[in-house]
């Protein structure tokens, strides 16, 4: 633990350093800090903090710059979160809409991004192959529109071509039929077991049903986009993470092959609230200058996917962390009350 003063002059050292981006020196910290101390002791001070391994001086530079530890003990236990300003909630709160389910996950990432100038990240959920009803609509003789609604309230379509033709009637009771029996089962089942369950009906609309199973299925894996990224081009603005050759290959990896991506956001899916990884402490980000702040979000209170940002270290956590909490919190009720 560290004593008041040590606290005071960290936490001045990552605020003066996330708003400069420069080395802090002590001669910085005894303006800024608010404490009567000289520059000599500041030194001492500095000293004890770069011992515990929580700043340290780059190269020739006698001033000192936040360790990934550091930034952790500062999130933890020093940082202030701010409110955000009623412009950019009411931009959130405008964005992400009940009644556009198709674009609330890429409108979050946009938003995200957009807000905190870095990447915005969203894992859509896990989908299991559901559907919550189907319906079919006679388009010409032998051509039918076939309408796929998930548990989610994503829309899909899809056009069967038949070998006979089929009246609005018969097209009505195979939805009614499908929807009451099969709403909410996953598909796989359904095909498996789908000429016994329905040895009752007509063979013409039992063949109907199958090719709206296997197009279902088609449909839903062609649309299970596991990650939405949205402003990776800001990345490559930020100094700290584009000034080297090897950084930006990590950053290309990381976007590009998403795998690594996918595990960090899946594991913090696991807890509530804003969670954040910082530099190399975690196996899951790349690399020591990078951060990933990120917040879970719900349909009807389960937790169906995460969503966050992904930046510099050297990021205004207070403001970036309300940004990402309320778009979670937004994204679940918009969902939630579409479903």
């Amino acid at each position: 633990m560290l004593d008041k003063r040590a606290q005071t002059l960290l936490k001045a050292l990552v605020e003066r350093y996330i708003a400069d981006g420069q080395p802090v020196g002590s001669r910085t910290l005894s303006r800024q800090s608010g404490i009567d101390l000289s520059p000599a002791t500041i030194r001492n001070v500095m000293a004890d903090l770069e011992e515990l391994g929580l700043i340290h001086s780059p190269h020739t530079s006698a001033g000192r710059v936040p360790t990934p530890r550091g930034y952790r003990l500062f999130v933890d236990t020093l940082l202030k979160v701010q409110p955000l300003e009623l412009g950019e909630t009411a931009q959130i709160e405008g964005g992400i809409r009940a009644d556009e389910p198709q674009r609330v996950l890429s409108t979050a990432a946009s938003l995200l991004s957009n807000l905190s100038h870095f990447a915005g990240v969203v894992m859509t959920p896990r989908r299991t192959s559901l559907f919550r009803q189907v319906e079919f609509l006679r388009l010409s003789e032998r051509r039918i529109l076939l309408i796929i609604v998930t548990p989610e309230g994503d829309v899909q379509n899809r056009i069967l071509a038949t070998e006979r033709d089929y009246s609005p009637a018969q097209l009505v009771e195979a939805s009614n039929y499908l929807n009451a029996h099969f709403g909410g089962r996953e598909l796989e089942a359904i095909r498996s077991n789908l000429r016994v369950e329905l040895g009752s009906l007509r063979d013409d609309i039992t063949g109907l049903m199958t090719s709206a199973i296997a197009a279902s299925e088609q449909a839903l894996a062609e649309d299970n986009q596991p990650v939405v990224i949205s402003g990776q081009r800001n990345l490559l603005g930020v100094a700290d993470l584009s000034d080297s050759m090897d950084r930006l290959r990590q950053l290309f990896d990381l976007f590009e092959q998403r795998t690594r991506l996918l595990e960090l956001l899946d594991s913090s899916s696991r807890a509530q609230g804003v969670q954040i990884f910082i530099g190399g402490e975690s196996q899951l980000v790349p690399m020591d200058e990078l951060s990933v702040v990120v917040a879970p979000y719900s349909v009807d209170g389960r937790i169906v996917g995460t969503l966050g940002v992904i930046g510099p270290t050297r990021m205004a956590y207070e403001r970036v962390i309300p940004i990402v909490d309320i778009t979670a919190k937004l994204v679940s009720s918009a969902l939630t009350h579409h479903v």
